[in-house]
């Protein structure tokens, strides 16, 4: 496990071996100490004592340490041999600094990454020490019955503390495993949530351009080819009025376009309200194709300027794409609008006596699509009533949901 720059991604049992640095050097000084007041040392061994203990401090710091941080095996493994030596070598010198093994027996846990070397390791110390005790005993049976029961009391504490670290260092292993995939997951759903509010938007946007942008220039192109027909007949005055819906259409898209760019309400609604608007857009497809429309309001008109903002805009895209499809495919002579309230919301109806259509049997065009996936994603929802030869109605009902803010 590599230590990452922050402490704060670092693991607790990490984070905390600081600790154990401070009671091992402290440990070591206090032997240290003990051995240079102690009058049980000649000179000679005093100096041989000194020299492990600072060959055991010295390898702590350039191998344990990075060692307890990188898991590397090699450096682990030549620490250990050199601190069961040292260990070993100090207490036959001066058996009083035996208690060192309560802090070096840990680090053999803490260097494994597996209780098979752990537990060997931890004999093979317990052994040496013992040994080295006896030794200074001067090898007698009576020293040998009383080492033995401190070595096993010191094998079980260190067998049990050993496990107990092994399992501190697992389990924050495994936590920071877990972090780092609660994190990858997060991340995922954070990229998963962008796209799709990428991908809804640009829906949103194709929506907006095919109810605003596309009708107008469909528009266009008919009133286009309607006049050249017109002047070459040579009916000047009516092509000339043609020429005029040409530009008040193409106005009216560019103000639609600057809105797309500005904001998102249409620039129909902003000086007036949805009642007019929808009576705008009935005399002028009027005045384009020569269809009599019919705009009816079940309604009172605070209440229809009481209506929350994005309903308005809702129902007036309905209200366009369905005479879009009016003018690209119906045929129709008349088309009715009726715009009402009912006990479940608002509702807007537009029907026509053109050709009508089977809409099982088609797909309905991305302008159906593009108006049913407005109407759903306000909660509301559109039914298609048509069958050939007998027109074709569509309704949309959006819940009310009261004012806007």
């Amino acid at each position: 496990m590599e230590l990452s720059g922050s402490k704060a991604d670092q693991p607790v049992w990490v984070r905390t071996l600081i600790g154990w640095h401070i009671v091992f050097y402290g440990l070591l000084g206090v032997t240290a100490i003990a051995a240079l007041i102690s009058s049980e040392l000649t000179t000679a061994r005093r100096i041989v004592y000194l020299a492990l203990v600072a060959v055991l401090a010295l390898s702590y710091r350039l191998l344990a340490m990075p060692a307890m941080v990188s898991r590397n095996r090699w450096q682990a493994h030549l620490y250990r041999a050199v601190m069961i030596a040292c260990v070993s070598g100090a207490v036959a010198l001066f058996p009083p600094s035996v208690f060192i093994l309560f802090i070096v027996s840990p680090q053999i846990w803490l260097l494994s990454d597996r209780m098979l070397d752990a537990v060997p390791l931890s004999f093979l110390l317990l052994f040496t020490v013992g040994t080295a005790q006896l030794w200074a005993a001067g090898w007698t049976m009576d020293a040998f019955w009383d080492i033995l029961p401190w070595m096993v009391i010191s094998l079980v504490v260190s067998l049990l503390l050993g496990i107990w670290i092994d399992k501190v260092i697992t389990q924050s292993q495994q936590r920071a495993e877990l972090i780092e995939q609660l994190e990858a997951a997060r991340d995922e759903l954070a990229e998963a949530h962008h796209t799709a509010g990428v991908m809804a938007e640009r829906e949103r946007m194709a929506r907006e351009i095919h109810d605003t942008l596309a009708q107008g220039m469909t528009s266009i192109v008919m009133l286009s080819q309607t006049a050249a027909v017109e002047l070459s007949r040579g009916a000047v005055e009516p092509a000339a009025g043609r020429l005029a819906a040409i530009e008040d259409t193409a106005r009216e898209n560019l103000a639609e376009a600057r809105a797309l760019v500005a904001a998102f309400t249409p620039v129909a609604l902003s000086g007036a309200t949805l009642a007019e608007v929808l009576q705008r857009q009935g005399e002028r497809f009027a005045a384009e194709t020569g269809v009599d429309v019919q705009v009816s309001l079940d309604m009172a008109d605070d209440e229809v300027a009481a209506l929350p903002q994005g309903q308005q805009v809702v129902l007036l895209r309905a209200a366009q794409e369905s005479l879009a499809n009016v003018r690209k495919h119906a045929g129709a002579t008349r088309v009715r609008i009726l715009l009402g309230m009912s006990a479940d919301g608002v509702a807007i109806e537009i029907s026509d006596d053109g050709a009508g259509f089977t809409p099982s049997a088609t797909s309905g065009g991305y302008g159906l699509a593009a108006m049913r996936g407005r109407v759903e994603d306000s909660g509301g929802t559109v039914s298609v009533d048509s069958a050939p030869g007998r027109g074709t109605r569509v309704q949309v009902l959006i819940p009310a949901t009261g004012q806007e803010d």
